[in-house]
């Protein structure tokens, strides 16, 4: 069976998708430990604007944290800010 990745993706602030990331990297055993930054971006041709910054992530990690930030990445954008 297939899954359809929507076309669109969520807006959220800087914020929430650290919020998000933070959280499924704690549900992740080996990714717990794993700090990170967010990063906006500038607008590219794809419309990602913000980028996540993986640190300290144990070697036997970083597939597991990298995969987990790729995710999320496909699903949000960073709303406009007000």
């Amino acid at each position: 069976m297939e899954y359809d990745q929507p076309d669109t993706k969520t807006a959220a602030t800087l914020e929430e998708i650290r919020i998000r990331v933070a959280n499924a990297l704690s549900r992740h055993p080996l990714c717990r430990n794993v700090r990170f930054d967010i990063v906006s971006v500038t607008r590219n041709s794809r419309g990602g604007n913000w980028t996540i910054s993986l640190q300290s992530v144990e070697p036997g990690a970083v597939w597991e944290a990298s995969d987990i930030v790729a995710d999320i990445q496909q699903a949000y954008e960073l709303a406009a800010a007000a």
